[in-house]
């Protein structure tokens, strides 16, 4: 069983490779790493810290690739997903700390409750909703947010250039229909230890 998870953990090292999840897209990974205000030294090791959480993750439970989310801006940890226990919420935070270089772990982890396939379409949607929202708005480059939706609730994390850009996704995230509440865990590019020049 063993061997198994260290087999998985090594298959999906190798598949994923060194670029971050959110570093794809339209325009590809270079255009991802030139728009992004953190310095490249800054993205590896938050590349670095984020591929040590999952692979963690995944050793303490392989069901965490598909419930547990993470994303590392600037050596601050954000995790969101869906977990059993409380117990198992506050193990992940206790992880989370344990990763070299974690500056700070915010955990919106969720207890799971039983499936709702309504409510799981309504998530979707509502995600889809903000991330059109902030494409079309101009004031927003939203290639610098992550975007989780769980029961009505948007979680958006990411890096704004000024104040404004980051009122502006707050804005957006409380339009949308049916939505309510906005978790908003936005770094300033000021925020940063380290800025492109």
């Amino acid at each position: 069983m063993k061997i198994n998870k260290i087999l998985l953990l090594f298959v999906l090292f190798i598949i994923s490779g060194c670029v971050g999840t959110s570093s794809t897209g339209v325009f590809g990974t270079g255009v991802s790493i030139a728009i992004d205000p953190r310095t490249i030294g800054t993205q590896i090791d938050d590349s670095i810290m984020q591929k040590n959480l999952s692979a963690k993750l995944i050793n303490m439970n392989t069901n965490y690739i598909l419930s547990v989310k993470s994303k590392v801006l600037d050596g601050r940890i954000f995790i969101t997903g869906k977990v059993d226990t409380i117990e198992e919420k506050l193990k992940i935070t206790k992880l989370g700390w344990e990763i070299k270089g974690a500056r700070s772990v915010k955990n919106d982890l969720q207890i799971k409750d039983k499936f709702n396939f309504q409510q799981a379409a309504k998530d979707i949607l509502i995600t889809s909703q903000l991330r059109a929202a902030m494409i079309t708005n101009k004031k927003i480059k939203s290639v610098n947010y992550n975007i989780d939706t769980y029961k009505k609730k948007i979680y958006v994390y990411g890096i704004s250039h000024d104040e404004e850009e980051r009122a502006e996704v707050i804005n957006e995230a409380k339009q949308i229909l049916d939505v309510e509440d906005v978790i908003a865990s936005i770094l300033l590019i000021e925020d940063l230890r380290v800025v492109k020049n």
